[in-house]
């Protein structure tokens, strides 16, 4: 049980948030903070009776600073009383992270590094104790942190991490003590957080929906071109369309909220937006604009402008419409381009007919190219064949130079030849092309998810795991960047983390649960092959979900059953498959035969070696020469 004792009847400065059964380990850190002159509560001398959890509410409510001291029993199961402490901690903007042993943190705590104190003895001339000392006053006092570097997420944004120009939180947040906080300048990074939600569609059309919806959208893109804020993306702003501004706020964990409506019919258009605050709900700027239907893109710059003049900051014309048009068909071409949902190879055709139409109207339309170039990648990426793949990733990578050469700070651009790259094995030139983007300012949840997944299977599990959270943080209620996150895990080999993830997000979100290839990888890595199997429910006839049916009964020792499934592979995806099949070797102990897949996949240049370095599928091969050698042959960019 955490928590503690008043000190001179007044309000503490730090709150000490522990399991009961580590009081004697905490103690000494206690004692020694209060003898350096911080007033600390908690919970050993507490005094008895009904009140006395109404007595630790209070506390951590009114406590400066929460110091959560992490240890394997307050990070388990057990440690529900912390887990929630230290969550409210994190909300206030007040949580100081210690770790008195080295333990896996609990999912939601992961992201912020600890200050270590493991093995210390109370001696208060150590430095990592003093290290501890000085971030405790710094929290107290509200002033920046030692070593923390520049950290902006408010006491609200909960899982927010801060990408400030381009550069992951990580790189800044692990100097000096090692640890980050979002303590500083917390207030003023809630401030600078905003939700566009669709714009509603009053033409009496519903086929007119997909015109309102793409205004919102580029209003979101516009918007995150400006630095320092934090814009919320599409589908989790989708998903609150029709909740009130502080329920949105609530949800989407911003500041402010931007709502409109756009009326579209006899040539004109008329687009109203207003600003409200989220927490109050009152309206803080509104606008009407009547112009001719081709003056749309005109109409979105100037509510752009007039939201970032409202939030005092600033956003010039040039960012607003980067990569943009002035063509009034090519930019009505985009935008219905942008509202086609539809799955699979009928939604990416018709996506990709519409950014034909886009180009054709206005061949300098930067970021028609760029999401051109992203959705021929994803066609290669999809091909059966060698020839195929090689002929759609030869037009991507084309419609990706074209729009890096008509807009060069388009971080889209640099984007959409990063995703080519990776597909045609290039994985210096894909790490190089989305360095350049996170340089840039404007990228989406989407494209760090990717970044995020691509970091980690490089081998740099910090800066992923780094990049993964931030696109979470911009678009919570999407499905697609949890399970991102997820996929990081088991590269990190976050196994338990992965599955206590999953756990709490499909008991979440039961109409649109982790997929069962995602739980299968997680528990078959974690030694549960039997619970493998049943995760993969229809799926195990796909190609991505056979190679890990086949280490499943490999695991069980049905190797009749693993030979089948590998067979099937082989059968109907060899020609693209041959990592996929090296997998099945490598984790069946096969070594000579894993080897030979893998040079195979060397030859036809398989996307799937990109994840070599970190699948644990390989890790019977690790300590073969070959391994090392054949690492080098694929070309990774350095860690």
């Amino acid at each position: 049980m955490p928590v503690g004792l008043p000190f001179g009847g007044c309000v503490a400065d730090l709150f000490v948030s522990y399991k009961s059964e580590d009081r004697a380990r905490v103690k000494p850190l206690v004692d020694a903070l209060q003898a350096d002159g911080l007033s600390v509560w908690w919970d050993a001398h507490i005094e008895g009776g009904a009140g006395w959890r109404q007595r630790i509410e209070q506390e951590l409510t009114t406590a400066a600073c929460v110091l959560v001291a992490w240890t394997k029993r307050s990070a388990g199961p057990d440690g529900e009383f912390v887990h929630d402490e230290a969550t409210r901690a994190k909300r206030r903007g007040v949580y100081l992270p210690v770790l008195l042993e080295k333990v896996e943190l609990p999912l939601g705590f992961g992201e912020k590094q600890a200050l270590p104190l493991t093995g210390w003895k109370g001696d208060r001339a150590d430095a990592r104790y003093q290290a501890v000392l000085a971030a405790a006053r710094a929290v107290v006092s509200g002033a920046p942190v030692p070593g923390a570097g520049t950290v902006a997420a408010g006491p609200s944004l909960g899982r927010r991490a801060v990408i400030g120009g381009g550069v992951a939180l990580g790189a800044a947040a692990l100097g000096g003590a090692g640890w980050y906080v979002l303590r500083p300048g917390a207030a003023e990074a809630k401030a600078k957080s905003i939700a566009v939600l669709p714009f509603k569609n009053l033409s009496g059309d519903e086929a007119q929906a997909w015109f309102s919806d793409g205004i919102a959208e580029e209003l979101r893109s516009a918007l995150a071109r400006i630095a320092g804020l934090q814009v919320a993306a599409r589908t989790s702003s989708e998903q609150v369309r029709d909740a009130d501004v502080k329920e949105a706020a609530s949800k989407l964990e911003v500041a402010h909220v931007l709502t409109g409506s756009v009326r579209k019919g006899g040539g004109t258009i008329r687009v109203s937006a207003q600003l409200a605050n989220g927490e109050s709900g009152l309206e803080e700027w509104s606008q009407s604009y009547d112009r001719p239907e081709g003056d749309a893109l005109v109409v979105q710059t100037s509510i752009a402008e007039s939201v970032a003049n409202a939030l005092s900051l600033t956003l010039g014309k040039a960012a607003a419409m980067l990569g943009g048009t002035k063509n009034p068909v090519a930019y009505e071409a985009y935008l219905r381009a942008q509202a086609i949902r539809t799955p699979g190879l009928e939604g990416s055709r018709a996506r990709l007919a519409a950014l034909d139409a886009a180009i054709a109207a206005d061949p300098n339309f930067a970021t028609a190219h760029a999401s051109r170039a992203i959705v021929l990648a994803n066609f290669g990426n999809r091909e059966e064949t060698i020839e195929g793949r090689d002929r759609f990733l030869a037009m991507a990578e084309e419609s990706a130079r074209r729009a890096i050469a008509l807009e060069p700070k388009l971080a889209l651009g640099h984007i959409a030849l990063s995703e080519t790259k990776l597909f045609q094995f290039d994985l210096k030139g894909a790490d190089a092309s989305y360095s350049k983007a996170l340089s840039l300012p404007g990228l989406g949840s989407r494209e760090l998810a990717f970044g995020g997944r691509f970091q980690a299977e490089i081998g740099r599990p910090e800066k992923g795991r780094a990049l993964v959270e931030q696109a979470v943080s911009l678009d919570p209620l999407n499905p697609l960047r949890q399970q991102a996150r997820i996929h990081v895990m088991v590269y990190n080999r976050q196994f338990a983390e992965a599955l206590a993830a999953i756990d709490s997000f499909n008991a979440a979100n039961p109409e649109t649960p982790v997929p069962g290839l995602l739980i299968a990888r997680a528990l078959l890595f974690s030694g549960d092959a039997r619970g493998a199997l049943a995760a993969f429910g229809d799926t195990r006839t796909e190609m991505q979900s056979l190679p890990y049916v086949a280490m499943a009964y490999a695991g069980l020792g049905d190797r009749a059953a693993s030979d089948r499934a590998l067979a099937e592979l082989r059968a109907g995806y060899g020609e693209v498959a041959a990592y996929q099949i090296a997998q099945v070797h490598a984790f069946r102990g096969e070594t000579d035969l894993a080897f030979g897949e893998l040079e195979r996949a060397l030859a036809t240049r398989d996307p799937g070696l990109s994840q070599m370095r970190v699948d644990p599928a390989l890790d019977n091969l690790r300590k073969d020469p070959r391994f090392a050698a054949l690492e080098k042959r694929v070309g990774f960019p350095a860690v």
